[in-house]
């Protein structure tokens, strides 16, 4: 079984920062690609950065320059580093990954999600 859990969400002002991170646990043989998606009220759930295992990273265009996604493989940890926020980017935080459990068992695991609120 595997899990995802997700930190480090909270209530920042318009121009703050916040550190999201997203940890994958259990039985795990192999991480792939790791990314982070987030859903806004009433809204569909939207990709926000990706990045895989080996490569570039790549960002909605409503983030770049903004955002920043990074991973330690070490510790089977995502994160995305969150500059000049805007009130827009108020939404529930989901982080997704690419994981195998074994050499012919991969599957996507979603995690339980982290509220950013971005008001004044």
């Amino acid at each position: 079984q595997v899990q995802l859990v997700e930190s480090g969400g909270g209530l920042v002002q318009p121009g703050g920062s916040l550190r999201l991170s997203c940890a994958a646990s259990g039985s795990i043989f192999r991480v792939y690609g790791m990314a982070w998606y987030r859903q806004a009220p009433g809204k569909d759930r939207e990709l926000v950065a990706v990045i895989p295992s080996g490569g570039s990273t790549n960002y909605a265009d409503s983030v770049k320059g903004r955002f920043s996604i990074s991973r330690d493989g070490t510790k089977n940890t995502v994160y995305l580093r969150m500059n000049s926020l805007k009130p827009d980017d108020t939404a529930v935080y989901y982080c997704n990954a690419d994981i195998a459990t074994s050499p012919d068992d991969e599957a996507l695991y979603w995690g339980q999600g982290t509220q950013v609120t971005v008001s004044s």
